[in-house]
């Protein structure tokens, strides 16, 4: 069953948190290469969200040409978040204009940077991208190893053959506590509870609970010496 969501960013202005019932929210956490493009209402949002039980990811804005470059964004993106948990993943948006001319092999190597530099931080490393650059200007690789977060303003369902897990349905959302339209999304999977089993985006992995075999019959155990409790 899908959960119903929204994803932000500064240009939703000063957000009334206690009124917006969402299942879950998407918030930007900054642009660029540089630590200091983070988004103006990246913390507020945040604050927002936790403090009104509302499960959140966010997403970095690329303008990455190389993947020298994408990895420069990544680590503004991990020192801009770090500290904090996300239920959701933490998508990588690429879909600025002169990077998608630079070709499907090009443009995947980009993603593939900021991807694995993600990764190696310990976030669980998702992909934005409307349906239309997913099928034609990525590698098919990126399309299976990736959370996708597919966009593609339709009636029923994406124009996408991949897999995805959330889908950006609509650009011009009413939401109360918002002023103004705000994206709406559906998500398939159940992030929060996957992402806290694998400990990942601020989260620690759940101790292994072990059990003992306590069917032995004590007649059959040999024990000599002092039993001492610690």
């Amino acid at each position: 069953m899908a959960t119903k969501g929204i994803d932000v960013s500064e240009w939703q202005g000063i957000i009334n948190w206690p009124q917006v019932k969402t299942d879950f929210c998407i918030i930007r956490a900054g642009y660029g290469r540089l630590a200091s493009q983070k988004d103006k209402f990246f913390d507020e949002n945040y604050n927002g969200c936790k403090n009104n039980f509302i499960p959140c990811g966010a997403y970095w804005y690329s303008y990455a040409l190389t993947p020298e470059e994408a990895v420069q964004e990544a680590n503004a993106c991990i020192s801009v978040i770090a500290g904090k948990k996300f239920e959701y993943p933490i998508y990588f948006d690429i879909e600025q204009p002169n990077q998608i001319a630079l070709g499907r092999n090009a443009v995947s190597a980009i993603i593939k940077a900021f991807m694995n530099t993600l990764e190696n931080a310990g976030y669980w490393a998702g992909l934005y991208m409307s349906a239309y650059y997913l099928e034609n200007c990525t590698t098919d690789d990126i399309k299976v190893r990736y959370a996708v977060w597919v966009a593609d303003y339709v009636e029923n369902a994406p124009n996408y053959d991949g897999v995805y897990g959330m889908w950006q349905k609509s650009e011009t959302g009413v939401v109360a506590g918002i002023n103004g339209n705000v994206d709406i999304d559906e998500c398939y999977v159940d992030y929060p509870i996957s992402m806290k089993n694998a400990g990942l985006n601020g989260f620690q992995k759940p101790p292994i609970k072990r059990t003992i075999d306590i069917t032995a019959n004590i007649d059959d155990i040999e024990y000599s010496g002092e039993l001492t409790e610690t």
